[in-house]
C-alpha cells in the first residue's frame, strides 16, 4: 500500500498533467467555437446577452427609463438618483 507522502506526490503529478492536456485541447476547443460562432453569426455580444436571465439585475439595468445628457441613467426602479433628484424626471424619459 501507498504511502500518504506518495499518493500526494501522485495527486500533485495528475494535476500537473491534467493542466497540461488541458492548456492543449484550448486551441481546439477555441477554434471550434469561432467556426461555429461564424457559422451561425453569433457574436460576442449575442453571447453576453445569451447569459441573462429576465429578472437579473444585468437585464434591469438594461432597461433604461431615464437618461441625462452626461450619460447618466436610471431604469425608474429603486431610489431615485442624485442626478434626477428636483427635476422633472419625465424630461429625461427615454423614448
Amino acid at each position: 500500500m501507498a504511502t500518504f507522502k506518495e499518493l500526494q506526490d501522485q495527486i500533485a503529478k495528475l494535476k500537473q498533467d491534467a493542466e497540461e492536456v488541458r492548456l492543449k485541447e484550448i486551441g481546439g476547443a477555441i477554434a471550434e467555437i469561432k467556426n461555429l460562432m461564424n457559422e451561425y453569426g453569433i457574436t460576442v455580444q449575442d453571447l453576453e446577452s445569451a447569459g441573462r436571465r429576465k429578472g437579473s439585475k444585468a437585464a434591469a439595468l438594461s432597461n433604461v427609463q431615464f437618461r441625462d445628457d452626461s450619460g447618466n441613467t436610471w431604469s425608474g426602479r429603486g431610489r431615485m438618483p442624485a442626478w434626477l433628484k428636483g427635476k422633472d424626471k419625465e424630461k429625461f424619459r427615454v423614448d
